[in-house]
């Protein structure tokens, strides 16, 4: 008897090898593993299709994945802009989720004065300050190592985390140094029917501690907490402008989900992270000098990848603050 082969079952079914969430037993040495999917995600074709309709009149969006990412052509962020290419600017960010600029010779002057724009800046109390005030400066060499490739949306353990984030590349290796981004909103939406059901109305506090605060002693970790008190935030957040539905967890800044015991916590946490590694939901970019990237914190997350060591990488990143998650 012909038997249909695994591909074209695949290709007919999008087999999905994955068994609804549950929670670790009660037996420490017992643990559940992460099911396997085959096939594409159908769900981001929505997205290519919705993203692919969209259309600007001050300047060429050209689409980098299925999910999101747009290279913006036609703009030249060292001129100030007027209000209609400021409100199709902030159209396509929501929309596309990251926006690259290529060529953009840029002073920290006019880069502050861009991002300012789009709202009022943070000043971060732990990472080095540039030339410009607000300007964040990430300089890495032999000395200093990149750290920044674990998934992330910026400053999460605010009580008004992130609207978005602008970075430039000063100085760049040849080869390595990307940065991925991750699809909140994809994430989302492809999650089983029980774990969406099972996350609803959950919330998870994330704090600073376990990352800045390892470089902290005892007297300023207790003074930065006392400014910075953890932060309670709903696992499935509303985008405030789109109204769509974006998950809202991380590995560096989540520490737990109120409600649960240490043990179902941890493994809904991890069952949730592993899905933001899915490869369709990302986009990846490979930075030049004077390339730009704007990117919608409330709907992504993002890594650095940290493969250049021991070359030089030197960066420079403008935040703005955003609301409150609900």
């Amino acid at each position: 008897m012909n038997r249909p082969s695994l591909a074209k079952s695949i290709a007919e079914r999008s087999i999905s090898l994955r068994p609804s969430f549950t929670a670790r037993s009660s037996r420490p040495d017992v643990r559940i593993h992460h099911p396997m999917h085959y096939g594409p995600r159908k769900h981001i074709a929505n997205q290519r299709e919705r993203l692919d309709a969209l259309h600007f009149d001050h300047f060429e969006a050209t689409l980098q994945s299925p999910c999101l990412g747009a290279e913006i052509k036609g703009v030249d962020l060292s001129r100030p802009a007027n209000a209609d290419l400021l409100q199709e600017l902030s159209r396509a960010l929501v929309e596309f989720k990251v926006l690259f600029f290529r060529d953009q010779d840029l002073s920290t002057e006019q880069h502050a004065d861009f991002a300012g724009r789009f709202g009022e800046l943070e000043t971060h109390p732990f990472l080095p300050a540039g030339e410009t005030p607000h300007v964040i400066r990430f300089a890495k060499d032999e000395n200093t190592v990149g750290v920044e490739n674990n998934w992330h949306s910026d400053v999460s353990w605010r009580q008004e985390p992130s609207l978005g984030s602008i970075l430039r590349a000063r100085e760049v290796p040849d080869v390595g140094g990307d940065t991925l981004w991750a699809d909140m909103e994809s994430v989302f939406e492809g999650l089983p029917k029980d774990v969406r059901e099972r996350i609803e109305g959950l919330r998870a506090v994330h704090d600073f501690v376990h990352t800045f605060g390892l470089g902290l002693n005892d007297e300023e970790k207790a003074r930065k907490r006392e400014e910075f008190p953890p932060a309670s935030h709903p696992i499935v957040r509303t985008h405030p402008e789109t109204k769509r539905r974006c998950l809202y967890v991380n590995r560096i800044f989540t520490s737990h989900i109120e409600g649960l015991n240490r043990n179902e916590s941890a493994d809904l946490l991890d069952f949730l992270y592993r899905e933001i590694e899915v490869p369709e939901y990302q986009v990846r970019f490979k930075w030049a000098a004077n390339s730009v990237a704007f990117w919608d914190n409330r709907s992504t997350q993002h890594l650095a990848i940290s493969d250049y060591w021991p070359q030089t990488r030197v960066m420079e990143r403008l935040t703005i603050i955003g609301d409150r998650p609900h």
